[in-house]
């Protein structure tokens, strides 16, 4: 075991004894070793560890959990099995108010330290009241290899690993499969409807899809469900186009569930891992609909839905009060998806535009504002870089309030250098990751004041958190 001095200290490969006393971005424990901060995953504060350095850095080290020598007081039985190898949900091991109060800590320091701004703009992070099964989609994978628990590794006699898996990717593999025996990440039927196909598959010799080799059948099992209407999509997505054997399968399915409310086949034979492809309906409509803040939301196979519906109304309604006090003429909504928040704010403007990237979210939006009855909302389909600019500006007019709700990795340079040029009255800024929404606000400090920022957790059991800002043009 490493001591820590010498020209080797903490070199890849060497063990250290530590205790963890805090949590950083991303769920990892932390703790210091000679002053050097060690980050190790599946760790609480107040755990004592034994730890192996796998990952070396000028100012920080890497380290995997080899022991829990001394558990946290704070420590818990997590309630799934696969807790501390699924990258599912990381945190189970945290009692839930430990989860919240990190998780805001964390938005505290992301607006400290890279927004540079004061921590007391940060209000009390609002939970989640559903802590498990609370996810509305599920996306299963199929494959021929499964990820091996650390005790069927270090046993003796061999084990096969190849056959059959289905459930989760193992963290940071593309080619093993943790073979799910438990989820409770969504409704309970969710994983019944997991282990039957498995079982299906297994009985009547359809094979998992092999990364490598290129061939096989089975590639994903993916679940929706409405917390509005209860519907149930199931979409079974195949390398081939085997529709008898599909239609077998999905018979049984509707046969074994009453739950389920319509059943989609895709295709997918292109070497891209994604659950999208040829598509069509073997029951039911091949949709389901949801509702926010009473707008009802048309859910296709591929269609972006907020993953908690329940948070994601508590989300918009934070960003709704953030539009306040005086009701804007125009607003924009950037980054707008299938029109979720376009339309849950419609009737606070006269005129709500919405630009979005994606053709098939666009195309869902404007079928959503048609169904819902809603006239005052317009749909623009482009990069936000390049659609967000003066010639847009010519045909709706400038905008009093903006909402911008961007991916992970935040607002594009220029779409910040037009904000900052435009000047509008109010942005409100959603984010699922308030560490590039605070690099988007440090850009933005010199137009926009920041007012107020509102953590809200949609992801009990793992690190995500969401927040929406206020800014106000100075």
């Amino acid at each position: 075991m490493s001591n820590g001095r010498g020209s080797g200290i903490m070199k890849k490969g060497s063990e250290v004894e530590l205790v963890i006393d805090s949590a950083a971005y991303k769920g990892k424990g932390v703790g210091r070793h000679n002053g050097i901060a060690i980050f190790v995953a599946n760790t609480a504060p107040g755990d004592r560890v034994r730890a192996r350095i796998v990952r070396r850095k000028k100012r920080y080290r890497e380290a995997k959990l080899l022991e829990i020598l001394e558990p946290s007081p704070i420590r818990q039985t997590p309630l799934c099995r696969h807790a501390d190898v699924c990258g599912g949900c990381t945190w189970q091991h945290l009692p839930y108010s430990e989860q919240i109060r990190i998780k805001e800590d964390q938005v505290k320091d992301h607006i400290s330290r890279i927004a540079q701004l004061d921590p007391s703009l940060v209000k009390p992070i609002i939970g989640c009241d559903q802590e498990f099964y609370y996810r509305n989609k599920m996306e299963y994978s199929f494959g021929t290899r499964r990820w091996l628990s650390r005790e069927e590794i270090e046993q003796e006699e061999y084990v096969d690993d190849t056959g059959l898996a289905a459930g989760l990717h193992a963290p940071g593999r593309f080619d093993k499969i943790l073979d799910l025996r438990e989820c409770h990440l969504q409704d309970p039927v969710s994983f019944q409807i997991l282990d039957q196909v498995r079982s299906y598959c297994m009985m009547h010799d359809i094979p998992a899809f092999d990364t490598l080799a290129n061939e096989g059948e089975m590639r994903h099992l993916v679940i929706r469900n409405s917390h509005a209407t209860g519907e149930l999509m199931v979409d079974l997505v195949t390398f081939t186009d085997n529709r008898e054997r599909i239609d077998r399968l999905a018979a049984h399915l509707a046969e074994t569930f009453s739950e389920i409310t319509t059943i989609i086949h895709t295709v997918n034979d292109r070497p891209s891992p994604t659950a999208t492809g040829r598509q069509r309906v073997i029951t039911g409509s091949g949709t389901i609909t949801d509702s926010i803040g009473g707008y009802n939301f048309r859910i296709d196979p591929d269609a972006f839905f907020q993953t908690n519906t329940q948070q994601a109304e508590i989300l918009y309604r934070e960003a709704r009060s953030f539009i306040g006090p005086e009701q804007p003429d125009v607003l924009f909504d950037l980054y707008c998806g299938v029109g979720t928040l376009s339309l849950y704010m419609s009737d606070l403007a006269r005129k709500v535009v919405g630009i979005e990237l994606s053709d098939v979210a666009v195309r869902n939006a404007r079928s959503n504002a048609r169904s819902n009855g809603v006239e005052n909302v317009e749909f623009f389909e482009g990069d936000m870089k390049d659609t967000f600019n003066d010639e847009l500006l010519e045909k709706t007019g400038k905008p009093d309030c903006i909402i911008t709700d961007p991916p992970r990795a935040g607002m594009h340079p220029d779409v910040i250098r037009q904000l900052k040029e435009l000047k509008t009255d109010r942005i409100v800024y959603v984010s699922c990751n308030p560490s590039t929404m605070a690099r988007d606000l440090q850009m933005l400090s010199d137009t926009y004041q920041v007012e107020s920022v509102q953590p809200v957790d949609m992801f009990p059991q793992t690190w995500h958190i969401e927040a929406v800002t206020k800014l106000i043009l100075r």
